[in-house]
């Protein structure tokens, strides 16, 4: 009995390393990693791409170059208030005070009102 059952186990061990032998060429993905096997792929230090439409230039007045443009007028503290289809409003301080300067809302932002 005990011959037996040494035979079987033989047999069933040679079956089981015949049938892993064949099995792990199909599925042959092989890989090395060296270090830490959950570290994040390397960081892609390149610049991103720009934005769409990045190169258009703006059709309006720039509000930023309204705030300028009332800096040297003499404005303190200029900041854009309000932009309409036809204007852009800065507000600052002057030497008399709070004032205000409206600028037109086409390129190049041409003074309306002081």
């Amino acid at each position: 009995m005990m011959q037996f059952l040494a035979k079987a186990g033989l047999a069933a061990m040679l079956t089981a390393g015949t049938l892993a032998g064949t099995v792990v060429p199909a599925a042959a993905q092989f890989s090395i990693i060296i270090g830490d096997p959950d570290r994040e792929p390397p960081r892609d230090y390149r610049r991103p791409p720009p934005p769409p439409g990045f190169n258009r230039r703006p059709r309006g007045c720039d509000p930023r170059l309204a705030e300028d443009l009332a800096r040297d007028y003499g404005f303190r503290r200029a900041r854009v208030v309000d932009i309409t289809p036809r204007r852009v409003i800065v507000q600052g301080w002057t030497r008399r005070g709070p004032d205000e300067m409206s600028f037109g809302n086409v390129r190049g932002c041409p003074p309306l009102r002081r």
